[in-house]
């Protein structure tokens, strides 16, 4: 591979000033046409010429307009950082649309430096190398242009251009002394580098390795390259709409059809019981702020089955200074400028702390199903991708554990009646609840294959009865408790 970068390209100066005088200004254009457009760019930058990335970054921040270029170099990891999943980082950069991002190193240098210094061994980058794939896969789905650069130097050239720079007064003071050991470890760097670049080079997100001898020729090949791709994805035609999914017969018995709608607590036992797993929660959740282990809980539910009061028992065990809850609405116009997972990575919580969810990315695979505000295509590949997300947090060492808060369609009418009797409660009810009970069977239908596909032993489903509000809040306690009790050993 790396072969067939090493053949000693150039590029003159006549040549290369004449190209740039019409290049510069088609970058400009696309650019500015991209603006327009519904996605965003993503340029991953990286190499054995780790001066000629930098020139690459300096080049197109000149040749370009820099204010809609969004520039990161991804270095060590930071405590911030370290305390949550390890593609929050990279989430956290990503362009919106309109716009480009420049990531330098990112996550194929993070996979690359662990396998080299021996943080990983094969089998844990070949792990590592699937999340690449996933990650870059779920962004090239929602529409971002992904296109990753190479810059390659032979250990010939790179030690060469390390004794000139030693001696020469200009450039001596950019040496460092990793330059010399990135050098020396190049032999056993290339043939891991070799394994990444060919297991994640795929049609949406291919790798482009670039010989880097020539300034010139490099700096011209990467901006022609990232020109043809930004104008390839404006030209090309919309995408016809999915096919409508096929119709699921429903089977017999399902998940919710096995829930006991009859459990209940009378009111004496509910005290008692609330006190003693409230008690049981707080002393956990201290532990598990000693060990630094973070805690994601998700509330799903039918309107009025009760999440609310559900998570406020939750919470009056708890500090203020140990929770956030966060409440979950239909996506702004900021948001929409993201893939659906970006604001919800954002809210993740650092080691210690615990997060818990009023709705969630699950919208993906009820609502927006269900009302349409998904394409086909769209939730249905949902699935795999919040399995992904999920598993990384328990990757990293986080309780996960999700809710769906059961009730029947004559529970919810009634509590929608007795909502609109309470001047407090009033505001809880809109036309859209009412509404919404008229597509009852198709959220079923939804909810089960939700359960059903994205259930899994780090990250489970509890569907709880909620007919009783009672039962239904001691039940989320004592399952809560059960989640940390078990990380903790």
């Amino acid at each position: 591979m790396f072969e067939s970068a090493e053949n000693g390209n150039k590029i003159g100066r006549k040549e290369y000033e004449h190209a740039l005088d019409d290049l510069r200004v088609e970058l400009l254009n696309a650019q500015f046409d991209l603006q327009q457009a519904p996605f965003s760019v993503l340029v991953l930058l990286m190499g054995v010429d780790r001066w000629g990335v930098d020139d690459v970054v300096s080049v197109l921040h000149e040749w370009m307009d820099a204010r809609h270029i969004d520039t990161h170099f991804f270095g060590r990891v930071t405590e911030q950082e370290r305390e949550r999943p390890r593609f929050w980082r990279y989430w956290q950069a990503l362009p919106s649309d309109g716009e480009i991002g420049l990531h330098i190193g990112a996550w194929a240098l993070g996979a690359l430096a662990d396998r080299l210094d021996g943080e990983i061994d094969d089998a844990r980058l070949e792990q590592r190398i699937g999340q690449v794939r996933r990650f870059e896969r779920a962004l090239s789905d929602r529409g971002t242009l992904v296109i990753k650069f190479w810059c390659h130097l032979s250990k010939k050239e790179y030690e060469k251009r390390l004794k000139k720079a030693r001696k020469n007064p200009e450039l001596e003071p950019y040496l460092e002394k990793s330059d010399w050991k990135r050098c020396e470890a190049l032999d056993d760097l290339l043939p891991f580098a070799e394994r990444f670049i060919g297991r994640t080079s795929t049609s949406d997100a291919p790798w482009h390795v670039i010989e880097s001898t020539d300034f010139r020729y490099r700096n011209l090949t990467i901006a022609q390259t990232l020109l043809a791709s930004i104008r390839a994805r404006l030209e090309a035609p919309e995408p016809p709409p999915s096919a409508k999914a096929p119709a699921v017969p429903r089977a017999r018995k399902g998940v919710l059809d096995t829930v006991d709608l009859t459990s209940a607590l009378d009111k004496e036992a509910y005290k008692s019981e609330l006190q003693t797993q409230q008690a049981r929660l707080h002393q956990l959740v201290r532990k598990a702020w000693k060990k630094n282990v973070s805690t994601v809980l998700v509330f799903e539910g039918w309107d009025a089955a009760g999440k609310g009061g559900a998570i406020r028992r939750l919470t009056r065990a708890l500090s203020a200074r140990d929770y956030r809850v966060i409440p979950v609405a239909a996506p702004t116009d900021e948001e929409n400028a993201y893939h659906y997972l970006w604001r919800f990575w954002r809210q993740l919580p650092r080691d210690g702390q615990m997060a818990i969810f009023d709705r969630s990315w699950y919208g993906r695979v009820l609502v927006e199903r269900v009302e349409g505000f998904a394409r086909d295509d769209e939730w249905q590949r949902a699935y795999q991708e919040i399995v992904d997300f999920e598993s990384q947090l328990a990757e990293h060492g986080a309780v996960v554990h999700k809710f769906w808060l059961h009730i029947s369609q004559d529970d919810q009418l009634a509590r929608f009646q007795a909502r609109e009797k309470t001047p407090y409660k009033k505001y809880k009810i809109t036309d859209d609840d009412y509404r919404n009970r008229d597509k009852w069977d198709d959220y079923v239908d939804a909810v089960e294959e939700m359960v059903t596909r994205t259930s899994t032993d780090s990250c489970p489903w509890t569907v709880v009865p909620a007919s009783d509000k009672k039962f239904a809040r001691v039940e989320v306690l004592k399952t809560v408790c059960k989640a940390l009790e078990r990380r903790l050993g």
